[in-house]
């Protein structure tokens, strides 16, 4: 009896991790436990958490449990699922499309601009079309930046011009114009209906329309870019969470030099 429950134990504590069959990690290593949480149009009651369950079943949860649930409102209702998935994923095979620079400091992008280029930088930003968010160009632009890096406005080598939020991509390109930008910086948070890729896609027809396009370093974040995502809507970098204004400073001055725009 003791035997079987050693080796019972010893399968459930495995810690052995295979690249090749990733799964979730809960308690113990490929477990494959998972959280999930949604919101229902119904009524905070036994049979909302039942149909939740259920859901969670069908998308391939095996054993859901309801751990929470909440009225939002009278007939909405918040709910967090855990669940196991028997799925797993060759992470060994993955290849994702990146921007491959090593990071600079605040410091050394100033210095490597006087070195290499020589004169400060214009970099203009902005949330363009109907997007009203600005938490995001703040971030990268403003002087205090997020998170305990400095946003561009407090570069040395960098003047910095933040436009704000819902800037039509016409007077987007117009004000990078009459500052004689050397890099474009746009913020979508805004992505119901994926009205983020068609305003991004504008703008690259706009300045392909007006011989620009290949004069700037145009760049695009937010919650839903990614760099591959960027390269496709013809950006030269796309950045998401996690990054922040020396990563943007890093490419756009290390790409000016190596297109020779100086």
């Amino acid at each position: 009896m003791s035997s079987g429950l050693y080796s019972t134990e010893k399968k459930e504590f495995d810690k052995t991790l295979d690249l090749t069959q990733l799964k979730p990690y809960g308690d113990t290593m490929n477990d494959g436990k998972v959280q999930l949480s949604f919101t229902l149009p119904v009524p905070d009651n036994d049979k909302s958490v039942e149909a939740a369950r259920l859901l969670a079943k069908k998308m391939g949860l095996e054993e859901p449990n309801v751990a929470h649930h909440s009225a939002l409102d009278k007939n909405f209702t918040f709910f967090v699922v855990y669940g196991t998935i028997s799925h797993s994923v060759d992470y060994e095979s993955i290849h994702v499309q990146a921007v491959e620079v090593d990071t600079l400091s605040m410091e050394e992008v100033n210095d490597y601009v006087k070195e290499n280029i020589k004169r400060n930088i214009v970099v203009v930003g902005a949330s363009t079309g109907t997007d009203a968010h600005t938490v995001g160009i703040d971030a990268i632009m403003n002087m205090k930046g997020y998170a305990g890096h400095y946003g561009l406005e407090r570069y040395e080598m960098i003047d910095a011009y933040n436009l704000g939020s819902q800037v039509p991509n016409e007077e987007f390109i117009k004000k990078a114009i009459e500052l004689k930008a050397d890099v474009l910086l746009v913020s979508q948070t805004v992505t119901q209906k994926n009205i983020h890729i068609q305003n991004l896609t504008e703008l690259v027809e706009l300045l392909e329309a007006e011989g620009l396009r290949d004069k700037v370093i145009l760049i695009c974040g937010g919650p839903r870019i990614t760099h591959e995502l960027a390269k496709e809507l013809g950006y030269d970098a796309g950045f998401g969470p996690g990054k922040y204004a020396d990563d943007v400073a890093t490419f756009s001055v290390t790409e000016m030099v190596k297109r020779n725009m100086i």
